[in-house]
């Protein structure tokens, strides 16, 4: 016999990570968004962890995937698995970096919410080192290397609630006396948010009116748009406060619709270093930025 008989192989880390995500998600399509891959490349990995096993893990069916009893008995070990090296892992960026946050937000609510609050941030904790990444969903926080996520949604801390009315430049307002002034001039939207004017339109009391215009990919370029006078933007307040305090914006119409999702705030879990405490409270609206 050798001294050192070869080990049997260990699976993939990898096709345990594809396999805990679409298990506890449902479906491969929802583990490819949260893994930042394709749901071909979580599929292939999971084929390897079954090749792996020796059994099916999913029930392949034309309407999606269901999970085998097998499946189902190893998930949840596997899930306390990796929410224990996503702590692990904080801890270790914790200790490494403890003045260092990591901020997820929305395109829009990074470019035009946080970033004007920036330099008030920096003067008020010159140590803070903060990295802010835009992403178009909310990110896991018990897996991802993020301190703290701003999105729309119904959970999380309020930090605004979300408030939509038509803006445009003063000079482009002296010609709109109603709303039903918004069908002959060009509307502005944002590929995200393409409801929102038929919602405000039904608000206004022109349910089946539609309006015409530009239609942005990011909402920054939507505003920059209106501010140079391209047409009317259905604005989000929370993003647009700045332009309306200082007269480049105005809202022609008195009508406004607060949607069901508000700007919220949603900060890690366990230990979290003072720093990421100081900065939430601060743009909670205790800290004065």
């Amino acid at each position: 016999m050798p001294v050192k008989p070869p080990r049997p192989p260990s699976p993939p880390l990898t096709a345990l990570r594809a396999f805990e995500a679409a298990a506890r998600l449902g479906g491969f399509t929802h583990a490819a968004d949260e893994l930042c891959v394709t749901p071909g490349a979580v599929a292939q990995q999971v084929k390897i962890l079954e090749a792996w096993a020796g059994a099916p893990l999913f029930r392949r069916q034309r309407q999606g995937v269901d999970l085998t009893e097998a499946g189902r008995q190893c998930l949840p070990d596997l899930t306390r698995a990796f929410d224990q090296i996503g702590m692990a892992v904080r801890s270790l960026q914790q200790a490494t970096a403890p003045n260092r946050v990591q901020v997820a937000a929305l395109p829009a609510v990074a470019q035009l919410w946080l970033s004007p609050r920036l330099p008030a941030i920096r003067a008020a904790w010159p140590d803070l080192v903060l990295s802010v990444t835009a992403l178009e969903s909310p990110p896991n926080l018990s897996r991802e290397p993020f301190d703290l996520a701003l999105f729309y949604s119904n959970t999380g801390q309020v930090l605004s609630p979300d408030v939509i009315f038509p803006v445009c430049t003063p000079e482009l307002a002296k010609g709109l006396c109603t709303p039903a002034d918004l069908l002959s001039v060009r509307c502005l939207s944002d590929l995200v948010w393409n409801r929102d004017w038929g919602l405000w339109l039904a608000e206004a009391g022109l349910t089946d009116a539609v309006v015409r215009g530009p239609v942005h990919s990011l909402y920054a370029l939507a505003v920059e748009d209106a501010l140079s006078g391209a047409g009317v933007l259905m604005a989000h307040e929370a993003l647009v406060a700045g332009h309306l305090s200082s007269g480049r914006l105005v809202a022609p119409f008195a009508t406004r619709l607060t949607l069901p999702q508000s700007l919220r705030m949603i900060g890690r879990e366990g230990p979290r270093p003072k720093m990421l405490d100081r900065l939430m409270a601060a743009l909670g609206g205790e800290g004065g930025l």
